[in-house]
């Protein structure tokens, strides 16, 4: 009896644990109301690193926008979430954050292959690489070493026109530690430099790190554009009521199938991710 009631507590442990973790019972949000996914890497893990959970693999990253096409997904820019025309009752929009290398060699063939289509949040200066540091102290620069897309390589995802640019700052800034002119000089040679660059003026942005403050988001309506998206995570009430704070849903590198396709019936993984 003992070794009974040990074993049905085990396994009444684990079933809330796999509640808890996964949520899945919380009901699907609207159908109408877009996914919007955010993505940094398609690329194998790195052992021993912090930041696995930003690097999808590629087979894992085929796996979920095949299951997109699949399930009757429309894929749009996220340009359109704001235009104000109507949107498919099912539809997604792929973001992808900061500009790494592997967009265009891992997840670019993965879109073609599935007609579909992606948005790059795009830092405006790559030159140097960019830190994982939110704050100076922080000794992590993992993803400073990470490979960039060259300016060439952003003009033959722009011709395949598979891809859209938004905007990301000038070079990848935490908004809340810079003064009001420097974060406005961000922003604005986000929506500004790419013009003369790629003949094109981002229409979106994203901002680094999810960090900003009620004033940065006025900076990003002010620089002219029509939309911005955050890290927290969730699926907003479409049209939306606050463009210049849309959520998203995080996509993990860690995440099985089951996670995956809970995030898109309800924003998040489990009560909190």
């Amino acid at each position: 009896m003992i070794v009974q009631s040990l074993l049905g507590g085990a396994a009444a442990g684990t079933a809330a644990w796999i509640s808890l973790r996964y949520a899945w019972w919380r009901p699907a949000r609207d159908w109408r109301f877009p996914r919007v996914l955010m993505y940094h890497m398609v690329r194998e893990h790195r052992p021993g690193t912090r930041f696995n959970k930003l690097r999808v693999t590629p087979a894992a990253f085929s796996r979920q926008v095949r299951w997109l096409a699949e399930n009757g997904f429309t894929f749009v820019f996220a340009s359109q979430l704001f235009s104000g025309d109507s949107l498919p009752e099912r539809c997604v929009c792929l973001t992808f954050d900061d500009g790494y290398e592997d967009n265009l060699t891992n997840a670019d063939p993965v879109l073609a292959e599935c007609d579909a289509r992606a948005t790059l949040y795009l830092v405006t200066d790559r030159s140097g690489g960019w830190s994982s540091k939110k704050k100076a102290h922080h000794a992590d620069d993992e993803l400073a070493a990470e490979p960039k897309l060259t300016d060439n390589q952003v003009r033959e995802m722009l011709a395949s026109s598979r891809w859209e640019l938004g905007g990301h700052t000038q070079t990848h800034a935490n908004l809340a530690t810079l003064s009001d002119k420097e974060a406005r000089r961000e922003i604005s040679e986000a929506h500004d430099a790419f013009a003369e660059r790629f003949q094109t003026q981002p229409p979106t942005f994203a901002y680094p790190f999810g960090i900003y403050r009620p004033e940065h988001a006025a900076m990003v309506g002010e620089c002219g554009f029509s939309g911005a998206v955050t890290t927290e995570p969730g699926i907003a009430a479409w049209p939306y009521s606050a463009p210049l704070n849309v959520p998203r849903i995080k996509v993990s590198g860690n995440d099985t199938m089951l996670a995956f396709r809970l995030r898109i019936r309800g924003g998040r993984r489990g009560l909190r991710s």
